[in-house]
Formats: C-alpha cells, sequence, structure tokens
C-alpha cells in the first residue's frame, strides 16, 4: 500500500492555487411601509417594492394603510415618535434605524431604499420599531362569515350625473396635464375674489375716499385695507391648512369637506338660477353699522388711528364675511393638504391663492383712485361666477370621496 505525503511547501501552494471560500448567508431584513389608499406615490413605490423583493428574497415587507385604519394611524403615530421624525404624510418607509419619507422615482428615493436594504442584507442592522409595530399576528383557519356579503368586492360606479354636466364616466376620467395646483390656484382665488360679499365694504369705503382731499391719505387708507383684507384670508387659510395637515390621514374630514363642497356647489348653482348676486351673510342693520364705524375711522383726523382703525375693521369685517364663500377656502388647503409639499411651498401656494382673490379689489381702488370714479364689478360677472364656482365645487367635492389621487399633482 503506498501512501504519498505531500510536502508542507507543496501543500501551502496547492492552497494558494485553489483558496477555500466562505459564503455569508444574507441577513433578513424588515421593511416597514406606510401607505394611502388612493395616495399615487404609495402606489408607485409599491410597485418598486415588489421589484426590490424579487431581488432580495429575505426581504419582508410589512405594509400599514394609514388613511382607513384608525389602528395602524396609531401605530404610524408611535413610529414618529420613536424615530423623532415627522409623520404628517405617506409614504413613509423604515428599514432598520432608517426612514424616508415620500417617493419620488425609482431611481432616487427608489435607489436610496435599494441601497440600504442591500447594506442591511450584507451586515445586520438593528430593526429600531420593532417594539413599536405589532407582531405579525398568526394565521387563523378560514371561516363561513355570518354575512355571506362581507367579504364581497366593493365597487364605485363607472358614471356619475352632476347638474348642469351630464354623465361623467369615471373609468376614463382624467385632469388636463396642465392641470397643477398653481392653476388651482388662481382659478379657485380668482372665483373666490368675485363673491359679493367680500367686495361692499371696499366700494363703501372707495366712496368715502374719493370725499377726501389728501391723495396719499385716499392711498394709504385703501392700501391698508386691501392688505389687512389679504391678511385675513392668509392667517384663516393656514390655520385651516395646518389642522388638515394634523388630522389629514382620517378619511371622514375628507369626506366631511367633500361633502360641504358639494353642499356649497350646489347653493352657488341655485343661487345662479334664481339669480341672486348679494351677499345674504349680513342684514341691513349689520352694514349700516359698519357703515358709520367705516365713516368715523376714515374722517378721522389723527392718521394712525385712522390706520389702525382700518386695520381691525378689515379684521372684523372679513372674518364674519368668510362665513359667505368658506367653501373655497376649505377646497383649497384640502386639496394642498393631499400633496405632499415643502412646508414653505403650502404657504407660497397660498399666497398665490390669495392674491388672485385681492386682485379684483386692487383692480377697482387702483382704478377709483385714478378716475375718482367709484366703479364695482358687474353683477353679469358675480351671476357667472355662481355658475362656473358651482360647478368647480361639484367636481372638487366629487373627486375628493371618489377619486381624490385625481388631486395629487407632486410626481
Amino acid at each position: 500500500m503506498n501512501i504519498n505525503i505531500i510536502p508542507p511547501i507543496q501543500l501551502a501552494q496547492a492552497q494558494e492555487i485553489s483558496p477555500i471560500v466562505v459564503s455569508e448567508t444574507p441577513r433578513s431584513v424588515t421593511l416597514y411601509f406606510f401607505w394611502g389608499n388612493g395616495c399615487p406615490h404609495c402606489e408607485a413605490e409599491e410597485k418598486f417594492l415588489k421589484m426590490l423583493q424579487k431581488d432580495y428574497p429575505t426581504l419582508t415587507i410589512r405594509k400599514f394603510e394609514v388613511w382607513g385604519s384608525a389602528k395602524n394611524r396609531e401605530i404610524f403615530k408611535q413610529v414618529g415618535q420613536k424615530l423623532g421624525a415627522d409623520v404628517k404624510g405617506v409614504p413613509f418607509t423604515v428599514i432598520g434605524g432608517k426612514y424616508i419619507g415620500g417617493y419620488y422615482t425609482d431611481d432616487t428615493t427608489g435607489a436610496e431604499i435599494r441601497d440600504y436594504v442591500a447594506s442591511c442584507v450584507q451586515s445586520a442592522c438593528v430593526d429600531a420599531i420593532s417594539n413599536v409595530v405589532p407582531a405579525v399576528p398568526t394565521p387563523k383557519p378560514p371561516t363561513s362569515p355570518s354575512n355571506p356579503w362581507a367579504d364581497a368586492p366593493k365597487s364605485l360606479p363607472k358614471e356619475v350625473t352632476f347638474p348642469l354636466i351630464g354623465k361623467i364616466n369615471l373609468t376614463t376620467l382624467s385632469l388636463p396635464l396642465i392641470l397643477s395646483l398653481p392653476l388651482i390656484a388662481v382659478v379657485i382665488g380668482t372665483l373666490d375674489g368675485f363673491n359679493p360679499c367680500a367686495m361692499w365694504v371696499l366700494l363703501f369705503l372707495i366712496s368715502l375716499l374719493l370725499n377726501l382731499q389728501d391723495k396719499k391719505r385716499r392711498w394709504l387708507l385703501g392700501s391698508t385695507f386691501i392688505i389687512a383684507s389679504g391678511l385675513v384670508y392668509f392667517f384663516f387659510m393656514s390655520a385651516w391648512l395646518n389642522i388638515l395637515l394634523f388630522i389629514g390621514f382620517i378619511v371622514w374630514v375628507r369626506v366631511a369637506i367633500a361633502v360641504f363642497a358639494l353642499s356649497a356647489g350646489a347653493f352657488s348653482l341655485h343661487k345662479f338660477w334664481q339669480r341672486q348676486t348679494g351677499c345674504i351673510v349680513e342684514n341691513d342693520e349689520k352694514r349700516k353699522e359698519t357703515f358709520e364705524k367705516l365713516k368715523k375711522i376714515t374722517y378721522n383726523k389723527n392718521l394712525l388711528v385712522a390706520l389702525f382703525g382700518i386695520i381691525g375693521l378689515a379684521f372684523a369685517v372679513n372674518l364674519v364675511e368668510l362665513l359667505c364663500s368658506a367653501g373655497f377656502p376649505a377646497i383649497f388647503t384640502q386639496i394642498l393638504a393631499l400633496n405632499q409639499l415643502p412646508p414653505i411651498q403650502y404657504y407660497l401656494y397660498i399666497l398665490l391663492y390669495v392674491f388672485f382673490f385681492m386682485l379684483d379689489d386692487i383692480i377697482i381702488f387702483v382704478i377709483a383712485m385714478k378716475t375718482l370714479e367709484a366703479t364695482g364689478i358687474s353683477t353679469k360677472y358675480a351671476k357667472y361666477s355662481h355658475l362656473i364656482g358651482g360647478v368647480l365645487m361639484v367636481i372638487i367635492g366629487a373627486l375628493l370621496i371618489l377619486k381624490p389621487e385625481f388631486l395629487m399633482f407632486n410626481f
């Protein structure tokens, strides 16, 4: 029996020629995906995550729909507190101790998610929210439901009939590409500006200013009233927007605003058919009181007192008159809340809205100061603003209920 003994030198050389490679076992990774039903950004990320899971078989994806589930919203809030993150919007993704808010494209946000998943697969990542998110429940054997219709698929109607518009096929409905947040701000703000409730005080003020001999005083008092009126609207809309952002995950809030929009739209259409062009919020007695206060303030010899009086009256009157046109601001701020934007953009869009809301007031005031004649918006324009505004509010109200994703533009 021959036994070949390999010398140590030859053995070392053999090991260098054929090295032994030890492959590490891929580690399991859990990705938490918080999303909202109807959110287009969530749908885009969901498609990406399906492809990502094929590339990383050890990746587990846990999904939590937060718009329709109070339980998931509570989990979402706890996750935000645990991570010290602002969780006002979806999609929201957590991997290990890293979180990503929003989703733009596969090449940007998607690439960031992929890189972190790959890193966690190679080297273990600590799951920072495992003690916050409930464990996956053990599946129960299927049982026959007491209600045979409990698991029946729920579908929306394919057609909806609107007054003056007719039938609209929701399956083929799409908004033009040009329809975006800036255009919506311009259109709704302009329509809101034709509201007669926002005009009558200014027209009376102009009639008083025309009797003043001091040109600078006329311009200063009138401009102060317009700026103060715009600030009232800006503060009101900003406050309402922050309330919606805070409670934006609650579906019934969106539905309530949609119902309000449908009601306000129907009321505007009713006013169009009845040819009503006036404001119904304040009665004649209240108007007389306002006129007397405005007269005293305007003709006060002390300019500083007159300025503060104009500002105070503008705030008081416009807050009351907001009741006459609250539909448009509520609708616009709800649309803003549906879109994930940097905070500064929210307020820039509100400023754009307020500018076009005040534009007709500015034009009327400038013309009056230049010509020394008081002019107002024709009742014909006010009448047709009820028609256009009513139809627009009905359409947006329907979209908020049936197709909220159509009002999300920041892809």
